[in-house]
This record gives structure tokens, C-alpha cells and sequence, in this order.
């Protein structure tokens, strides 16, 4: 299988039959997605799509996505599953956690998160849009990939590892918003048994930026942002002296092949 990172917290999955999942589309105000996978063809090509949370980083390229691919699939937790389709989203489907779906080539598990999550904070009052989530994406005769969604560590991990067995881990590990690099260490270290880790929710550097003007216009509106730069190398930092899991750094636009 394939990892594809196109934002802080977007990935495209691609199977080995070809199939591509993408979680958490965030298009609009994303400095680092190269333009070649914002085109209509590309989206064409996305075979489902799955929802950690309501936040707007994570949600807001819906709308593009459903224009140039309608009958895609989205699959979110049921109270945001609803709120989409009161908005007119027709291909959704709800699950809540411990919830699956299956495709023909892989069965995605909808597990738990610590984070918030809500729904339009940045157009009116937000709505709440139920718990945040994980998924477990379990791919037929190939890896099991861990998606952690925003979280902060917990010893669920631990569960999730001795049920699922994922062999690599997607973790957010920037601070502010979600656990930072000492805490994703942790859970690498304690509560996961993963032989590849890679380091999400992060933001690229100006120099790193697909789109540089778009990072800048971003750290004017939310100057938070420049508390999630670099944390990538911290997290790899942090697991210096351990042999087990190895830290795959991938920048925007980068696809690694397991």
C-alpha cells in the first residue's frame, strides 16, 4: 500500500487494488497541498472519504470534492453525519465508535479520540458535530494503518493495538491542539507496537510550502499555526535510541510505499 500527505492531517490511502481513501479533505487554506491534487481528475479518482471531526481544517474541502465527485462516499461520525446531510450531502454514511465499514479491499474501524469537535466555527456559532475519532484501516493481505485523528495520548492506544494490530501509525504530534512529540513518543514507545510511525498534524515551513502566500495569509489568521511548524524532527528527535518503529516524515506531497 501507499500513504499519500497532502495537509497537516490529509492523506490519501491507496491499496494495493488501486483504491484511493482520503481522510480529512482540507483544501481551502492549506499552504502545503500541491495544486495537482485539488484538479478534478485527481478527485475523481478518491474512492471514499472518511471524517475524524468537524473542524473546519478538516472538513471544509467537502464542497470541492463533492463537485467534482458526487457520488463519492463519506463516511463520518453520526452527528456530523447528519449535519452534512441536512446540508445537502446525499452519499453519507454514519458510524459511530467501534463502528466499520467495509470496502472490497480494506475495512476501516471508527475508533475513539480526545479532542473537541464542531461544525462551522469559522463562518457563525459552531455547531457541535459529536465526539472526534480515529480510524483503524485494516487492508486486505497488507499493513493496518492506525489514523489517530487530533488527539492527545491515551491508554486506549494500548487497546487498539492488542485488538487491531496496526503496523503503522499516523499520530498527531504538533502541540497546541493535539499531543506534541513527547506525547506521540510516549505512545510509540508504551502503548503501540508499530514498526512505522509518521508525524501528522503539522504545518510546512515557508521554504517547504507548496503555496508560501497561503502559509502567510494562514499564520495572519490563526498565528497558532507557527506553534505547529517543525514538529516533525522533534517527534523523530524524541524517538532517537529505539530500533523498533522507524519515523517516516513525509512533507506535503510526499507518498511513501509500504
Amino acid at each position: 500500500m501507499k500513504i499519500l500527505r497532502i495537509g497537516h492531517a490529509m492523506y490519501v490511502l491507496t491499496s494495493q487494488q488501486g483504491k484511493r481513501y482520503l481522510v480529512d479533505p482540507f483544501f481551502d487554506m492549506n499552504p502545503g497541498c500541491p495544486p495537482k491534487y485539488q484538479t478534478k481528475e485527481y478527485l475523481q479518482t478518491i474512492d471514499g472519504v472518511f471524517l475524524t471531526h468537524g473542524h473546519f481544517d478538516h472538513v471544509s474541502g467537502l464542497k470541492k470534492l463533492r463537485d467534482s465527485n458526487p457520488d463519492c462516499l463519506i463516511i463520518a461520525q453520526y452527528e456530523l453525519a447528519m449535519i452534512l446531510m441536512q446540508q445537502g450531502f446525499q452519499h453519507v454514511y454514519p458510524l459511530n465508535l467501534g463502528g466499520s465499514f467495509a470496502y472490497e479491499d480494506m475495512t476501516a474501524t471508527m475508533v475513539q479520540a480526545r479532542h473537541s469537535s464542531s461544525y462551522g466555527e469559522t463562518e457563525g456559532t459552531p455547531i457541535y458535530a459529536g465526539e472526534s475519532a480515529g480510524y483503524i484501516f485494516d487492508f486486505h493481505d497488507d499493513e493496518t494503518v492506525y489514523h489517530s485523528g487530533d488527539t492527545n495520548v491515551m491508554l486506549d492506544m494500548k487497546l487498539f493495538q492488542d485488538i487491531y494490530r496496526p503496523s503503522i501509525a499516523i499520530l498527531s504530534s504538533s502541540g497546541q491542539f493535539t499531543m506534541g512529540p513527547k506525547e506521540a513518543a510516549y505512545a510509540v514507545k508504551h502503548l503501540l507496537d508499530v514498526d512505522y510511525v509518521i508525524p501528522s498534524h503539522t504545518f510546512p515551513t515557508r521554504e517547504t510550502a507548496s503555496n508560501p502566500e497561503t502559509l502567510d495569509a494562514l499564520l495572519v489568521s490563526f498565528p497558532v499555526v507557527g506553534e505547529m511548524i517543525g514538529k516533525d524532527e522533534e517527534l523523530k528527535k524524541e524517538l532517537e535510541g529505539q530500533s523498533k518503529t522507524k519515523v517516516i516524515i513525509l512533507g506535503y506531497g510526499d507518498e511513501a510505499a509500504f
